[in-house]
């Protein structure tokens, strides 16, 4: 049956191809830290190596006078350590970590695209494409986490409802009307300004508000699976409605909450990159997609804020909705 699903989904050549873009996108970033960076990957010194981007070495290491946390882009720093036959750095693809602070440019930030940095740099001098990489990776995470979690809590109310129905279904019911009343991006605002922002803070806001897009799913695949002659068979032998709930209903109502996570998944990415651009959202300082949307609002001479961060965010939620409707497709009886 998986590979039924599987060969499904990869007939949908749009959402297939944007499922492997999206993962190389993901993996690339996940680890940001080897591809981005203002330390060396390796250093060689005086016949010892050292791995700067998982050790703190001090200057002086490197005979320099300082007992501090070594700048491997100070000049002297460099000339230090290459200064016998032997020594090297290896460098990242990209030399600049998201908040590495460009001293060489010639002219005010933000600066436009160069050989050295390819998107320009924002108005703190900080190379635009590094924080692009460091901003995906966050935004990739804090939407599967809450699209993750969402998806647990909603499976546990939602059966819950569907499976017993009643006086509990009508209680949450109504519990769920009025609380998906409530406007949800104002509340996260209002709660963003008060407590001191941060990713599991706001993964704990947002998460008291997007299980509710998926419960109703799982309410209804409930109500009428457990009416099936399977269950009621399971029923009838004696078996426990835990088992019920997770080895009969469960795995036959798990293509509708498969299909909506993609979506759910771009609708998390869309509140916290909205967050970001109103500065509610993750810490200053931070990479954020939302916060490059805001500097290119900012700033609007300079263009390549404004188009880098809508290029990221449109392509990232149009592949996210390509994935969604091949899932949607493949575990589709119909077809």
């Amino acid at each position: 049956m998986t590979r039924n699903w599987f060969a499904k989904f990869k007939k949908n050549k749009r959402g297939y191809v944007s499922f492997i873009v999206l993962a190389v996108i993901f993996l690339i970033t996940l680890f940001a830290e080897i591809v981005a960076n203002d330390r060396p990957l390796l250093v060689r010194f005086d016949g010892h190596f050292y791995f700067p981007i998982f050790q703190e070495i001090p200057e002086t290491k490197f005979g320099g006078v300082f007992e501090i946390s070594t700048d491997y882009r100070d000049k002297e720093v460099q000339r230090l350590i290459k200064n016998e036959r032997g020594n090297f750095m290896i460098w990242p693809l990209l030399p600049f970590s998201y908040d590495t602070i460009n001293y060489d440019i010639n002219r005010p930030a933000p600066t436009s695209p160069s050989v050295t940095n390819i998107l320009g740099t924002d108005d703190n001098g900080r190379d635009v494409l590094a924080r692009i990489i460091y901003g995906i990776r966050i935004s990739l995470l804090f939407g599967i986490a809450l699209a993750f979690f969402s998806a647990i809590f909603a499976v546990f109310l939602g059966a819950i409802q569907g499976y017993f129905g009643g006086i509990i279904d009508l209680t949450l019911q109504r519990f769920i009307e009025i609380w998906s009343a409530m406007p949800m991006l104002f509340l996260l605002i209002i709660l963003s300004s008060i407590i001191e922002p941060g990713f599991f803070i706001l993964l704990g806001l947002m998460l008291a508000f997007s299980w509710m897009s998926l419960v109703f799913y799982v309410r209804a695949e409930f109500l009428r699976i457990k009416n099936f002659d399977f269950v009621m068979a399971a029923r009838a032998l004696g078996a426990s409605n835990s088992r019920i709930i997770f080895y009969h209903i469960l795995p036959n109502a798990l293509p509708v909450i498969i299909s909506n996570l993609p979506f759910l998944l771009s609708g998390a990415i869309v509140t916290l990159t909205s967050l970001d651009f109103l500065g509610l959202g993750m810490p200053t300082g931070s990479p954020s997609l939302g916060e490059l949307l805001a500097q290119g609002k900012n700033n609007i001479t300079a263009y390549w804020l404004g188009i880098s961060g809508f290029i990221v965010i449109a392509a990232i939620l149009t592949m996210l909705i390509f994935i969604g409707e091949a899932v949607r497709d493949a575990f589709d009886a119909r077809k």
